[in-house]
């Protein structure tokens, strides 16, 4: 029971300290709460609704979640140049023309709630309110907003699938020229190299085995014609006469002419008339045309002194002989170099291959991205049809902004009661705080506490009637003060240097809450 009286004498003490912060903060609540103007909140409500083709059937290539583009939503519509625009269209607050960018802006955003859903799966439903001074004024806003929010969504997913479409437009037409590019190259490489192609390889293979077939054929005519002649000399040299040397058989000239002239034929049948080849053989057909013209002349004219017959037929096989052996070494000559001049281009064939592997491979590596940037870029241009068709996710508007009939807020009773009790718990901290720091010995058990003596009894201060009469008038003076001139102090302040209204106004701007 002492300690209870104890602390109320405290309290009873220290009640100058509580009026003081109690009524304040009371009497601020109680002004603010009557002056503070009617506020009036519209609501819209937006639906943002899936594809409307099946993505199975065509899909849109703005892959943006629902709850994601309902945020993307919120950012966008928050943007300072937003609500700048729309505070001044619709003539927001009473003296705009004399608020800051920044004070409009901070109470836009402090009237303007956005409400998404939570959870695992949400609704992607979006709830936007504003409040504002009239009906209208709230209403008008939130047009404009729902404006805003399908203009700034269209163009965000449009934009979006345009940007799409022009990348792969610009990956297609760099790829295709990466191909033509390549393919130049491989055009270039096949031209210069066109002699040492692997894809010739077989071919040049047997031409070369065809090739050393004839000189080896050649080799053996000319050592066939060779032991030829050596058999005619040493058939000479035993019996001084040529084996079949019998006067109705033809010349060896005449035959040699014949052969000649078959071969003329034969190579007529490939070459042209102007070919070297064919000018050699007719020059070399007038020699023997010549020779057996003169031998003949000589036959009619015998001479005393002439060689016998067949030493000169001799000579003429064996120079017919030698004859046909130089004509078998220039087409060997020429077999020969046609020989070399391939194993020039069968040696440089495997480094061409590989060469021209690589460049193939760059080639196949390039068309496979090309047709891969080509369908990328055919279903981009769908996901943009989508997009400029509006066939893609959009906002469907459930609930359009009505004008409100009846003032929402403030809520005044909340303002007061709950400021008066704010005041009342302040008043209370104040009085803890202010006894919790004082260590003033009052009473016998503090003594004790602190220095651990016991006294042996404590004598009282003793008033006078008049004492006690002044100091109780004192405390009822403060009090009245206190009760009375505080709100009227407070309430002079409101109305000679700053509305109280205007200041929980700004408060509630900064705080992002109205009441």
């Amino acid at each position: 029971m002492s300690e209870l009286k104890y602390y109320f004498s405290i309290a009873f003490r220290r009640l100058h300290y509580f009026l003081i912060v109690s009524v304040i903060i009371s009497a601020v609540s109680v002004i603010t709460a009557l002056t503070l103007p009617p506020a009036y909140e519209s609501q819209t409500r937006l639906l943002l609704e899936g594809p409307q083709i099946p993505s199975e059937l065509a899909s849109s290539t703005v892959m943006v979640g629902l709850i994601e583009q309902l945020e993307i939503i919120e950012q966008r519509l928050m943007t300072r140049a937003n609500m700048l625009d729309v505070a001044r269209s619709q003539n927001v607050f009473e003296n705009i023309q004399g608020m800051s960018a920044d004070a409009i802006v901070e109470a836009m955003r402090a009237r303007t709630v956005i409400s998404t859903p939570g959870g695992r799966n949400p609704t992607p439903i979006m709830n936007v309110t504003f409040e504002a001074r009239t009906p209208q004024i709230a209403a008008g806003v939130l047009n404009e907003y729902l404006t805003l929010i399908e203009q700034q969504n269209a163009e965000f997913r449009t934009s979006r699938a345009g940007n799409t479409l022009e990348f792969f437009q610009q990956e297609v037409d760099r790829l295709g020229q990466n191909l033509d590019t390549q393919s130049a190259r491989i055009l270039e490489f096949k031209t210069k190299n066109s002699e040492a192609l692997p894809e010739s390889l077989e071919y040049r293979l047997d031409q070369q085995a065809s090739l050393q077939e004839q000189i080896r054929q050649i080799d053996r005519d000319v050592t066939s014609l060779r032991n030829q002649a050596e058999r005619l000399v040493q058939i000479f040299e035993a019996t001084g006469q040529l084996e079949g040397n019998t006067g109705a058989s033809l010349s060896p000239d005449e035959q040699r002419l014949q052969q000649m002239q078959g071969q003329l034929d034969e190579t007529l049948s490939v070459y042209a008339p102007e070919s070297p080849r064919v000018k050699m053989l007719e020059a070399r057909i007038a020699q023997l045309e010549e020779r057996i013209a003169s031998r003949t002349q000589t036959k009619s004219q015998p001479d005393a002194s002439a060689p016998t017959r067949g030493s000169v037929t001799l000579d003429l096989q064996l120079s017919e002989i030698e004859t046909r052996i130089s004509m078998l070494q220039e087409p060997r000559e020429e077999v020969a170099a046609r020989l070399e001049q391939l194993g020039e281009t069968l040696a440089r064939t495997p480094s061409n291959t590989v060469t021209l592997d690589e460049l193939t491979r760059s080639y196949a590596n390039i068309e496979a991205q090309y047709n891969t940037a080509v369908d990328r870029l055919a279903r981009a241009s769908t996901g943009e049809r989508i997009e400029s068709l509006s066939q893609g996710q959009r906002i469907s508007i459930i609930e359009p902004p009505a004008v409100p009939n009846q003032p929402t807020k403030p809520n005044r009773i909340l303002i007061a009661g709950g400021g008066t009790i704010v005041g009342i718990i302040a008043g209370i901290a104040l009085i803890l705080a202010i006894e919790l720091l004082n260590r003033t010995a009052r009473r016998p058990e503090d003594i004790i506490k602190r220095m651990g003596v016991r006294p042996l009894t404590s004598i009282p201060y003793m008033r006078s009637r008049s004492e006690i009469i002044w100091k109780r008038l004192i405390r009822v003076t403060v009090y009245l003060v206190i009760l009375l001139g505080i709100p009227i102090a407070v309430y002079a302040v409101h109305l000679y240097y700053l509305p109280l209204d205007l200041l929980a106004d700004r408060a509630m701007n900064k705080i992002g809450v109205r009441w």
